[in-house]
């Protein structure tokens, strides 16, 4: 009996189903870049517990006629490829003729589609991947799908999908991607019959914009145009002081597609270098075009990734097309910040400046990287009586950054913004605690305009925010009002953090974590937006404060995220330095 064999045609499609439908976004994607294709006007895109039971997606396109909807449902049955050299000239954002089998065999499907040619729509149900019924049907031009009980038949599957927020979130993210490559089409996206973006037409990028990410970041943003020979970047990006905790709000095209591609996300930094805070990043919508052979699409079966034939050239393209954007938007006579000579320094501040900016990866010179850890006191006498930091003789600051002091045991250099962030952690989790007053009301209500889906998890947070002080109201779509604030924050702008607490809760899945470590993780970013910052001029009582402060904390060496808040340098590492002590 041979032990090879040809596999089921619907046991085929499930393996296929694995590499292009992962969760319910994947078939989202499947369906709204076949809806592009098919030159839709108008997209609308419905789902119910996050996907999870119901996905419909409806268009306005050239629709098909009775034969072709069949054929659709065979594998690698497909419109858009005619030729082995059409593999290498892709201008479609779909191609591999397997999704709608694919998607088929995991669901219950229905299709509804027809020509403007036909006097009548037909209608296609499908059970597991088994046709079930083919009929005519009255309908409108173009084609409407809907996937009921998705991985219906592969439990193991369905399994692994994680909370109805958490699909919903995917599925947004999806509609996003595509709504701002294509801002002629109407996006409209409901879930549980309840409508949570509606996108009209716009004639360009940057209305749909304010309209997809919220106008409060729309409306600051600078228009990108930069191009060499056949290839060209536009779009627009946000200034330097608009920026997020992670690349999310980074949507970067290649020929129309959405891309996550390491090249172009590195190009998009090395363009703001010498302008973002380390460890943040730029928001930006970029389209880059080039010739359909100079690209290849086919790396990943999701067609998430791309290869350039000319990597090196895209790259310089899109960095020096940002900073020419920043700098035409610089107050006149600074333009781009001139690039430091790092070896004219010194090592020590060298390292300060690497530490700053987070653009070079090197260890740190070798008198920084001694640290010792501090007993809880570092002046003369019984740990009991003498506090370890408001007995420091304080000497000045170093580079506006770290505090310099002097103690019996040598030298002793503080991180200002470490240490006042463990200081306002502890405040914080001591309001949380109920040990001192809480949230202070704000006499102005600020306004958030949010995106579609940073408006959809913000509000499976509302609750849990109020915990720890924040208190937010939904003002109607995907606007915001915020209340009240903790009180170290009442000075502090306020919506920098509830973008960061929003891009934390997407990235960590806040629903599927414990609650304490959810709103710990947002007392963290609280305390760091929250505390002083580096290069800021501090006076003597400033200073002689937060080392006050630190005497009150629990763990006043280490702050929230684990960074170390003091490093000392005996005397007698110094005296060795300077050859005061010879042996030992």
């Amino acid at each position: 009996m041979p032990n090879i064999r040809i596999l089921p045609e619907v046991l085929s499609n499930k393996i296929a189903a694995g590499e292009v439908v992962e969760r319910p976004a994947s078939v989202v994607k499947e369906l709204v870049e076949n809806a592009v294709d098919a030159k839709s006007s108008r997209i609308f895109v419905e789902v119910d517990k996050g996907g999870k039971t119901r996905i419909r997606v409806a268009d306005n396109g050239i629709g098909m006629d009775r034969d072709d909807s069949l054929l659709a449902l065979e594998r690698y049955a497909t419109s858009k490829i005619r030729h082995e050299r059409d593999l290498f000239s892709i201008g479609t954002l779909g191609f591999r003729g397997e999704a709608l089998p694919s998607i088929a065999s995991v669901s219950d499907m229905e299709i509804i589609t027809k020509t403007a040619d036909s006097d009548v729509a037909t209608r296609i149900l499908v059970k597991g991947g088994h046709i079930q019924d083919v009929s005519e049907v009255g309908a409108a031009t173009g084609t409407m799908i809907t996937v009921n009980r998705l991985f219906f038949n592969t439990p193991a599957r369905r399994k692994y999908l994680k909370t109805e927020q958490t699909e919903l979130g995917q599925i947004s993210d999806t509609v996003t991607c595509a709504a701002l490559a294509r801002p002629q089409v109407h996006f409209r996206l409901s879930h549980n019959a309840k409508l949570l973006a509606d996108w009209p037409p716009a004639r360009n990028p940057q209305p749909r914009i304010m309209d997809v990410l919220g106008a409060d970041a729309g409306d600051t943003f600078l228009a990108v145009e930069h191009q060499v020979a056949q290839v060209r970047v536009h779009g627009f990006i946000a200034p330097p002081d608009v920026t997020r905790k992670t690349s999310r709000g980074q949507y970067v095209y290649v020929n129309g597609r959405f891309v996550r591609d390491r090249v172009l996300q590195h190009a998009v930094m090395e363009g703001y270098a010498g302008r973002l805070m380390k460890g943040r990043f730029p928001v930006a919508v970029l389209f880059i075009q080039l010739p359909l052979e100079d690209v290849d699409v086919n790396v990943h079966p999701t067609k998430s990734t791309v290869r350039f034939k000319a990597p090196a050239m895209v790259h310089d393209l899109i960095a020096s097309g940002i900073a020419r954007a920043l700098g035409s938007a610089d107050p006149p006579g600074l333009g781009r910040p001139r690039p430091i000579d790092h070896a004219l320094m010194s090592p020590q501040h060298r390292y300060a400046l690497i530490a700053e900016s987070g653009t070079v990866s090197e260890p740190p010179p070798a008198p920084f990287q001694k640290r010792l850890a501090l007993s809880g006191t570092l002046a003369d006498g019984p740990e009991e009586s003498r506090p370890a930091f408001s007995h420091l003789t304080i000497l000045g600051q170093l580079f506006d950054t770290y505090i310099v002091c002097e103690s019996p045991q040598g030298l002793v250099l503080i991180d200002q913004h470490a240490a006042h962030e463990r200081v306002v952690f502890e405040a914080l989790k001591d309001t949380q605690a109920g040990s001192t007053r809480g949230a202070q009301r704000m006499l102005v209500p600020e306004k958030l305009e949010l995106g579609t889906r940073e408006a959809a998890i913000l509000e499976g947070i509302l609750k849990d925010l109020r915990e720890i002080g924040l208190e937010l109201e939904h003002f109607g779509g995907t606007t915001y009002l915020v209340r009240a604030v903790p009180s170290v924050l009442i000075e502090k702008p306020v919506k920098p953090l509830i973008m960061d607490i929003i891009d934390q809760a997407a990235e960590l899945g806040f629903s599927s974590r414990p609650k304490d470590e959810v709103l710990d993780g947002c007392l963290k970013l609280m305390a760091c937006h929250s505390a002083i910052r580096a290069n800021t001029k501090l006076s003597d009582a400033q200073i002689k404060a937060l080392l006050q402060q630190m005497d009150q904390a629990q763990n006043a060496t280490h702050c929230p995220h684990g960074r170390p808040t003091v490093i000392v340098k005996s005397v007698r590492e110094i005296e060795k330095a300077f050859k005061r002590i010879v042996n030992g």
